[in-house]
C-alpha cells in the first residue's frame, strides 16, 4: 500500500478512533449563542462534508438548518441565526467570502480552521475563532474537525455524551474490520471496493444523505472516480427508468439499520428490479444507535473504501491536481 499510498493516507484512518476522541476531549473551550433558531454552516469540499453531516443530525429538531456551499448566504439570515464558517485550509475564497459578507450582519458568526486567511479574518474582526488541527488534508480532517466542533458547541448541537462515547467505541470495532491489518476477504471496505470497477450509483434515505454525498466526494477526490447518488424514493419517479438500457452504472444500496418501513419497502422493491433484470447491486447498511454514530462510521467505511478503490486502480489517493488547477485561477 506504501508504494501507491505515497502519502500514507490510510495511516491516518487506521488512527480515526483515537484522532475522535482526542477531538472530543481537546481543551478548546466551549462557546455559548443564545436564542439560536437558525444555523448556516458554509463550507466546501471536506469542509462542506461537516455542514452536511450536522444538518442530518439537526434535521429532527426545531433547528433551521442551511448549508452553503459558494459564496452567498440565505436572505433569512437574522439576530438568531448562527453561521458556522468551516475551512480546514483556513483559505478557501467560498467561505471567506460569505464570511465577509457575514461581519456586517445582526448575527452570531464563528469561523474554524487550522488557520490561513480565516484566522487572520476572525483575529482582525474580532470574530469567534477556534484553530483545530489539520491531520494530512483537509478530507482525512473530517472526524477530527467534526469531534471538535461538536467540543465547542454542544450547547446548541445537543449531542449527548454516551452518543459520543457510543461513536468512537463503533470506530473501534469498524475499525477491526476495514483496517490495514485485514486485508481478507471479510474486510467491508475493502469488499466494497471490489465491487466498484465501473460507476456506481448510490441510493440512499432520508436522514442519512450526508454519508452518500461524502462517499461520492471521496470516490471522486482518492479514486479519481466518477459517481452518483439518488434519493431512492425520489429515483423511483424518473432514474430508475434508466435501467432499462445497458449500462456501466453499479447501484448501491445505503439503507440506514432503523429505516421507516415506507422506506424500507422502496429499497426492497428496487432490489426486486434489480434482481429481476440481473442487474448486479450491492447494499450497504448502517449500525444501529444514534444517528451521529450512523453517519460518522459510514463516512469510516466509505472513506476507506474509496483509498482501497484508488490502491487497487494503482492511483494514489491524495493528490488533487485538478483542483489546483481551479485554485490557481480563482
Amino acid at each position: 500500500m506504501n508504494k501507491i499510498d505515497s502519502h500514507g493516507m490510510y495511516k491516518i484512518y487506521d488512527k480515526w478512533p483515537e484522532i475522535a476522541r482526542n477531538a472530543y476531549e481537546s481543551n478548546l473551550g466551549s462557546i455559548d449563542f443564545k436564542n439560536i433558531d437558525h444555523i448556516v454552516f458554509a463550507g466546501m469540499g471536506g469542509s462542506g462534508a461537516i455542514g452536511d453531516l450536522f444538518a442530518s443530525i439537526l434535521s429532527k429538531t426545531n433547528i433551521h438548518v442551511s448549508v452553503v456551499k459558494g459564496y452567498f448566504l440565505p436572505k433569512t439570515v437574522d439576530k438568531n441565526t448562527l453561521i458556522i464558517a468551516i475551512s480546514v485550509s483556513g483559505n478557501t475564497i467560498e467561505t471567506l467570502t460569505v464570511l465577509d459578507s457575514a461581519k456586517n450582519l445582526d448575527c452570531g458568526i464563528i469561523g474554524f480552521s487550522s488557520g490561513g486567511k480565516m484566522e487572520e479574518f476572525c483575529r482582525k474582526y474580532k470574530i469567534n475563532f477556534k484553530k483545530i488541527d489539520l491531520i494530512h488534508s483537509p478530507r482525512t480532517s473530517f472526524v477530527n474537525f467534526s469531534l471538535s466542533i461538536i467540543n465547542v458547541l454542544n450547547s446548541i448541537l445537543l449531542i449527548e455524551k454516551n452518543h459520543i462515547s457510543e461513536t468512537i467505541n463503533e470506530l473501534i470495532k469498524l475499525r477491526n474490520n476495514i483496517c490495514s491489518q485485514n486485508l481478507s476477504d471479510s474486510n467491508s471496505a475493502l469488499s466494497l471496493a471490489n465491487f466498484i470497477s465501473g460507476i456506481p450509483l448510490i441510493y440512499y434515505p432520508y436522514g442519512i444523505q450526508s454519508s452518500a454525498i461524502r462517499f461520492k466526494s471521496s470516490i471522486q477526490e482518492n479514486a479519481k472516480k466518477h459517481v452518483m447518488i439518488e434519493d431512492v424514493v425520489e429515483a423511483s419517479h424518473n432514474g430508475i427508468v434508466a435501467w432499462e438500457k445497458p449500462s456501466i452504472i453499479q447501484p448501491i444500496l445505503l439503507r440506514g439499520y432503523d429505516d421507516s418501513k415506507k422506506t424500507k419497502e422502496r429499497f426492497d422493491i428496487i432490489k426486486e428490479f434489480f434482481d429481476k433484470n440481473n442487474i448486479k447491486s450491492k447494499e450497504i447498511t448502517s449500525v444501529s444507535g444514534n444517528i451521529l454514530t450512523k453517519l460518522i462510521t459510514l463516512t469510516y467505511l466509505f472513506d476507506y473504501s474509496s483509498i482501497y478503490r484508488a490502491i487497487l486502480s494503482e492511483v494514489d489517493p491524495t493528490p488533487v491536481s485538478s483542483i489546483n488547477f481551479i485554485k490557481d485561477r480563482i
